[in-house]
């Protein structure tokens, strides 16, 4: 590894893992960073893991505004399928990939620390707060744990919960989560997977592929509503790390295995690149 390695935080989501193809390319992927000199750290997601575990617990998911009400019963399941069955089964791909990966979660060393988020207004919801119940804002990264571990020379792979005062334990965003890494840690590259890979003008057209967004174009593409839905905050908080030292930025499949790398030197042939 070089003296000074560059650092990439990879969110990767619950679907994404469901997909024997994705989890093994997704595993290549972070192997080819690693061999290329990059120090990397994971942070995943388990939403349909979750789900399907409720469904087994007999509980209803129960969604307001793309955002999982969590209930103590539900908070049991969350930490089952996420610190669980998505942990261990992502940390097994790394290692057969030859990543010697580190499995853990946010109350691990309180590597994210969080607070109960208030009751809030929510678009679409009615004019009454929504209380999530057991779901947290994160308020703090341990970054000085995350770069101990890096020097360690293991890939942190990290479970989305959070932690608070006295230990409780709290369900949190994944997205909003891993900005807040990539900024603790001033990452060279974030990259968001997802199995769709990238912004496109047309979702049934691959060749209508955005291979660059800056954020000029992403106001555009937002406004113009090329990018919608959950999308909009992703890019929304993709484009503000930019000022903060966090140099690149991609939406990108780990299907195939150039894929992370391609996009580390700044090539095209993959995903959406967001970037100044």
């Amino acid at each position: 590894m070089s003296v000074n390695p560059k650092n990439a935080v990879v969110k990767v989501g619950g679907d994404v893992l469901l997909d024997d193809a994705e989890r093994t390319g997704l595993a290549s992927n972070v192997k080819s960073l690693i061999d290329a000199g990059w120090q990397v750290v994971l942070l995943h997601g388990g939403g349909p893991q979750t789900n399907r575990l409720q469904e087994k617990h007999g509980l209803v998911p129960n969604k307001v505004g793309g955002r999982r009400i969590t209930g103590p019963d539900d908070l049991l399941v969350v930490k089952q399928a996420i610190a669980g069955e998505v942990n261990v089964e992502l940390t097994s791909a790394l290692q057969q990939a030859g990543v010697n990966a580190f499995g853990c979660h946010g109350a691990s060393g309180e590597l994210i620390q969080a607070v109960k988020r208030p009751p809030r207004v929510m678009s679409g919801a009615g004019p009454d707060p929504i209380d999530f119940g057991e779901v947290g804002d994160v308020t703090g990264i341990n970054g000085e744990l995350l770069r101990g571990l890096l020097a360690l020379g293991v890939v942190p792979v990290i479970a989305t919960l959070g932690v608070g005062e006295k230990g409780r334990v709290f369900n949190i965003n994944a997205d909003t989560t891993v900005v807040q890494i990539a900024r603790e840690l001033k990452a060279d590259l974030l990259l968001l997977t997802t199995q769709v890979g990238a912004i496109f003008v047309d979702l049934d057209d691959p060749d209508s592929r955005i291979t660059d967004v800056t954020p000029a174009s992403a106001k555009e593409l937002i406004e113009t509503e090329v990018i919608q839905g959950g999308m909009i905050p992703k890019v929304e908080e993709a484009v503000s790390l930019l000022s903060q030292g966090v140099e690149s930025i991609a939406i990108v499949s780990g299907r195939d295995p150039r894929a992370f790398l391609a996009v580390a030197n700044g090539e095209s042939e993959f995903g959406t690149r967001i970037h100044n």
